[in-house]
């Protein structure tokens, strides 16, 4: 049977006047009056239709049913003002686990190279992971924050922005220019082969999506055609790496491949720019430290990446870099 919401409270006064055996000094703690502390306990008595405590005037003892609702009454007690105190700590200091939902490449950019010093910084904090590349309603799976990109997200989250705005890149290895040729258009793409994403949770195709450069900026979406398709954005982009097609990835994603030369971006002037990635929480109310701390550190790295970001957009008019010519 459920207790009554008031009972709580009445048994909270009645540990505290079998603590000090006393109305006034139970009064005085609890900042209430003598007459208010009385008519509680009385109201107590009659409502468990047992007498507590027997008292007179001068003095006043437990009777055996007072004492063993006492000796039970304590623990409890102490473990509710346990766990008051560490909800206040855990409000001002970050501590406790941070259930989080995130797509994986979000996770592999942004949580994973930083897991470390995350974790090192906030010692008390812990953290659950989940990759999924749908968007999680996380207060129905009971998580306390998600990353997804910006333009999936519903305009009445509260969401914070963890990267720089964004530029999809088509990409593929110096080997496969080689020895297929470099498109110049997307309606060069049907002459490629064009390793495709598919998302999980929908079992849909990311489609490429592209604006013609200059004032028209026109539109071009396709799906792309290839010999492989894949779940999974590392195994993808491994396959390009080995010279087995072009893929569609984030810029982020792959700048050390651009950077080392492992990978060529081709049709950059043709690429569109996403808002990027988003932290997301159920509310901005009573935010916890442990969100507070999380969405500092990852404002910290954002201001990292929006330098990489910066050195890795492409003109909107140039054409890209230039890979490797076929051989004659």
């Amino acid at each position: 049977m459920p207790i009554e919401p008031s009972l709580v409270a009445t048994l909270t006064w009645f540990a505290h006047i079998a603590r000090h055996r006393s109305f006034t000094k139970a009064a005085t703690e609890m900042e209430v009056t003598r007459a208010a502390l009385s008519q509680h306990l009385k109201g107590l008595e009659r409502q468990l239709n047992v007498r507590l405590l027997n008292r007179t005037t001068r003095d006043m003892s437990l009777t055996e049913e007072g004492q063993r609702l006492l000796e039970v009454l304590q623990p409890a007690l102490s473990a509710i003002e346990r766990a008051v105190a560490e909800v206040g700590v855990a409000q001002a200091e970050p501590a406790g686990l941070i259930r989080m939902n995130a797509s994986r490449v979000a996770a592999r950019l942004l949580i994973e190279p930083h897991l470390g010093e995350l974790l090192a910084r906030y010692p008390r904090l812990r953290l659950d992971l989940v990759m999924d590349d749908g968007l999680s309603n996380i207060v129905a799976e009971g998580a306390d924050a998600g990353i997804r990109l910006g333009e999936s997200l519903d305009e009445h989250v509260v969401a914070v922005p963890v990267t720089p705005p964004l530029t999809m890149a088509i990409v593929a290895s110096p080997a496969y220019f080689e020895r297929h040729g470099v498109p110049d258009t997307p309606a060069d793409l049907v002459r490629h082969n064009c390793l495709a994403y598919r998302f999980t949770s929908s079992g849909t195709i990311d489609r490429w999506s592209f604006t013609s450069p200059g004032a028209e900026g026109r539109t071009v979406v396709l799906e792309p055609k290839g010999s492989a398709v894949f779940n999974d954005d590392d195994s993808m982009l491994r396959a390009a790496l080995q010279g087995v097609g072009l893929v569609q990835h984030i810029d982020l994603c792959v700048r050390q491949h651009l950077a080392d030369g492992s990978l060529v971006r081709v049709l950059g002037a043709w690429c569109r720019p996403i808002p990027g990635f988003y932290l997301y929480v159920p509310s901005r109310a009573q935010m916890p430290a442990k969100i507070r701390a999380l969405i500092d550190f990852l404002g910290e790295k954002r201001a990292l990446l929006t330098l990489e970001s910066a050195e890795l957009t492409p003109s909107p008019f140039a054409r890209t870099a230039t890979p490797p010519k076929p051989r004659p």
